[in-house]
């Protein structure tokens, strides 16, 4: 992360290298002029020294401007992108280092080429803006990017979690015992925790847990799963044995403060969920049901009762170990959800390793593709009467994007309530080559459909599909496109 010393170095060797040439110094001239050595000069205008006062003094002077304009933090018009990335909380914020890369390098690399960078910046803001997107984007795709880093599998943490039950005794056999983890915070974090005063925030409905740090109060929503309750119980214990002290205070997506928080809370989720679905348990129940030579959808429901967790956690939990102890790198997890029955569908998580798989998020405001299973098991559902509580469901299918090689094999859990409550279905998408074949026995079993998908339907060329949801807009547009170009060409060629 960049300091603010270092930002304040940059933006004056920034303005002091603009106000030089454009009063037509060259650097030895100006180094002259002011008594300093033109190594010294170079350095400042770098960004890697900041001069004393009276250097300051001296260089305004030559450069006929007033101190206090040498020094504020202001630059000129055309360098105002430079100016308000580098006084942004995003890149002040933005972990450099996890990623590799030397903050020092970045400050180079703007002050060598102050024109072409700006110019670089100023197309990244004007993106962003057109695309609605704000800080907590970056710091999301920030995050997603670090996962991607190591396959969604972090061993320090999987250490934590073994540790820590060793130390505190816990018993690991599935479903893990809740009763443990509120033990553990009363008596071990002093910890009150309170089922009963959420409830009075009728506002707050979706709102699962508040945590307030001043008397180290847990509130709970009255009527949480136990799968639910676990969870929180268990992310709350992370903070604590980690010690992460910067965290978001509530279960839900609220404005993100920094990235520390965004990763933080990753951390805290993660050491929850290999809490609650031990690793050696949870891997030698997947070899189980790999070697399966039918896809046998009920087993797969059978482990998600056993260790008594949601489907999302779940699903999340086995991206972290299919990577690592089946070699499945090329994979993707999708969340969406659909506010009610009639309301579009809202891809609101995914992950993606080895590659940006298909599907993917767009802000295109575009129809993704009905042939996916994760829309057509909640449609499916949508569909079923309802017995009192949401119907959950799980599917798969074998997913060919039109017009390439790709197919994915998808695993899909679904839940929708009636038509005017929400649903939701969580994917995980394995790349079908030879290492998948080997590793699950049941991927060539009839019962599993094969279909072939698209990405939106605004640019899907499928045009019999059953269950397109809007027209080919932009098949179309590039298809007249094309006709145009052709017609210029020639024209051009004297045709």
């Amino acid at each position: 992360m960049l300091s603010h010393g270092q930002v304040v170095r940059l933006i004056f060797g920034l303005k002091l290298r603009e106000l030089r040439q454009e009063r037509g110094f060259t650097p030895a001239e100006l180094a002259r002029a002011c008594d300093v050595s033109v190594s010294y000069l170079n350095e400042i205008e770098k960004g890697k020294k900041y001069p004393k006062a009276d250097k300051i003094l001296s260089l305004s002077k030559v450069l006929e401007v007033s101190y206090d304009q040498l020094t504020s933090l202001t630059l000129s018009r055309k360098l105002e992108p430079i100016s308000e990335l580098l006084q942004s909380d995003l890149l002040k914020e933005f972990p450099l280092e996890m990623f590799g890369l030397d903050p020092v390098r970045i400050v180079e690399l703007i002050s060598d080429a102050p024109a072409k960078m700006n110019a670089f910046i100023g197309t990244l803001f004007e993106i962003a803006r057109n695309y609605e997107m704000r800080q907590e984007h970056f710091f999301l795709a920030a995050l997603r990017s670090y996962q991607e880093m190591h396959d969604n599998y972090f061993e320090e943490l999987e250490q934590d979690v073994r540790t820590f039950i060793g130390q505190e005794k816990l018993m690991v056999a599935a479903p893990f015992a809740t009763r443990q983890l509120e033990r553990v915070l009363t008596e071990k974090y002093g910890y009150t925790v309170d089922r009963t005063k959420l409830g009075e925030y009728a506002s707050l409905g979706r709102l699962r847990s508040v945590f307030q740090p001043k008397t180290k109060r847990l509130l709970l929503r009255p009527g949480l799963t136990r799968a639910q309750e676990a969870f929180v119980l268990g992310r709350e214990l992370a903070f604590n044995y980690l010690n992460l002290r910067e965290r978001p205070y509530v279960n839900a997506s609220f404005p993100v403060r920094s990235f520390d928080e965004v990763l933080n809370n990753f951390k805290a989720s993660y050491f929850a969920g290999a809490l609650l679905m031990e690793e050696e348990n949870l891997t030698r129940d997947f070899q189980k049901l790999f070697a399966g030579k039918k896809w046998d959808p009920s087993a797969f429901l059978d482990l998600i009762t056993k260790y008594d967790v949601s489907p999302e956690m779940f699903m999340q939990r086995i991206t972290n170990l299919l990577p690592r102890h089946f070699g499945l790198q090329s994979l993707f997890f999708l969340r969406f959800d659909q506010a009610n029955a009639k309301a579009g569908f809202l891809l609101t998580k995914e992950l993606h390793l080895s590659r940006l798989h298909n599907p993917h998020g767009n802000e295109l405001h575009e129809h993704y593709c009905r042939r996916w299973v994760s829309l057509r098991l909640i449609s499916e559902l949508r569909q079923e009467p309802l017995s009192g509580t949401p119907n959950t469901a799980i599917s798969a299918q074998r997913s060919h994007y039109f017009g390439t090689d790709d197919e994915y094999l998808c695993l899909t859990l679904a839940r929708a309530g009636a038509p005017d409550e929400p649903a939701v279905s969580v994917t995980v998408g394995l790349l079908c080559d030879d290492n998948l074949k080997q590793k699950v026995s049941f991927l060539d079993d009839p019962a599993i459909p094969v279909r072939i998908v698209n990405e939106t339907c605004e640019r899907c060329a499928i045009y019999d599909c059953e269950v397109r949801a809007a027209a080919p807009i932009e098949i179309e547009r590039k298809q007249r496109t094309q006709e145009i170009e052709a017609a210029i060409a020639t024209l051009v060629n004297g045709g």
